[in-house]
C-alpha cells in the first residue's frame, strides 16, 4: 500500500480490444490470456513472446492483435481481471449487519484466494519485481489495482469508527497497515514461489490469523472478550 491516491493519469486500460467476436473467438480470448499468463509466469514478463504465446493457445498472431494489441495488451487484460475479481472480496465489506469479525474473515478469504492465482502473481512479478523498467505498467496498476483497494479499505474503517465498531484514530493508516499486515508476506512470498495456489488452507489460516492480530488492537473491549468467548 501507499499514500498515493487514484489520479487516472495513466487513463483506462489498453486490455481487450472493443472488437466483437463469435463463441470461438471468445473462447479464443480466453485461451490467450490463460496462455499469457502460464508464459509470463514461466519467462518473466521482459522475455516472453508473442510466438510463444499464440503456440500455446493456438490461433494466431492477427488474431491476437486484433483482439489485445500486443503483449501490453495481454497484460493489461490480465490486471484488469485479476482486479475485478481482487474487488469481489472487497465487495463483502458493504453489508452493514455483518460485524468486523465476520465481515473482515470473510472479505480476506477471497482476496488472499485472488492474491495466490497465476493471473494476480503475474501482475505483482511486473510491478514489484520489474517496476523500475516497466513504470508505466507498475504506475497503472498502482492507480487502478492498489489505490482503489486503500479507498474502500479506508472507508469501511471510517464507517466502523463512526458506528463505534472500532476504536482507532486514523482510517487510512488503518487500512495501510490492515493491508501490509494481513496481505505483504503471502504477496513476497508468492513472488519467489515459496507458496502457491496449491497451499490456499495453510495460506487462508495464516490470514485469519493476521486479522485476528488485528482485530485485538481495533475492537472495543467488549467484543474483544465476547469473541474469544
Amino acid at each position: 500500500m501507499s499514500d498515493k491516491k487514484p489520479s487516472g493519469v495513466h487513463g483506462a486500460p489498453r486490455g481487450r480490444r472493443d472488437v466483437e467476436l463469435g463463441k470461438r473467438g471468445e473462447l479464443r480470448a480466453h485461451q490467450f490470456l490463460q496462455s499469457a499468463t502460464e508464459v509470463f509466469l514461466e519467462k518473466g514478463y521482459r522475455n516472453a513472446r508473442l510466438a510463444d504465446i499464440v503456440a500455446r493457445a493456438g490461433g494466431s498472431l492477427a488474431t491476437l492483435y486484433r483482439v489485445f494489441g500486443d503483449k501490453e495488451g495481454l497484460v493489461h487484460a490480465i490486471m484488469d481481471e485479476s482486479i475485478r475479481s481482487f474487488g469481489e472480496g472487497l465487495d463483502l465489506l458493504r453489508d452493514p449487519a455483518l460485524p468486523p469479525e465476520q465481515a473482515l474473515y470473510a472479505a480476506t478469504e477471497r482476496m488472499v484466494t485472488e492474491i495466490l492465482s497465476p493471473a494476480r502473481i503475474v501482475c505483482h512479478r511486473i510491478v514489484i519485481a520489474d517496476g523500475l523498467d516497466f513504470p508505466a505498467l507498475r504506475d497503472w496498476f498502482f492507480d487502478h489495482g492498489i489505490a482503489p483497494v486503500e479507498e474502500r479499505l479506508t472507508e469501511y474503517f471510517a464507517r466502523g469508527k463512526e458506528s463505534g465498531r472500532l476504536i482507532l484514530e486514523s482510517p487510512r493508516i488503518a487500512a495501510d497497515r490492515f493491508y501490509m499486515m494481513v496481505f505483504g508476506g503471502t504477496i513476497l512470498r508468492s513472488l519467489n514461489g515459496t507458496v502457491s495456489a496449491a497451499d490456499i488452507g495453510l495460506v487462508q489460516a495464516q490470514t485469519r490469523e493476521a486479522v485476528s492480530i488485528f482485530l485485538r488492537g481495533v475492537l472495543p473491549r467488549r467484543d474483544l472478550t465476547a469473541d474469544e468467548g
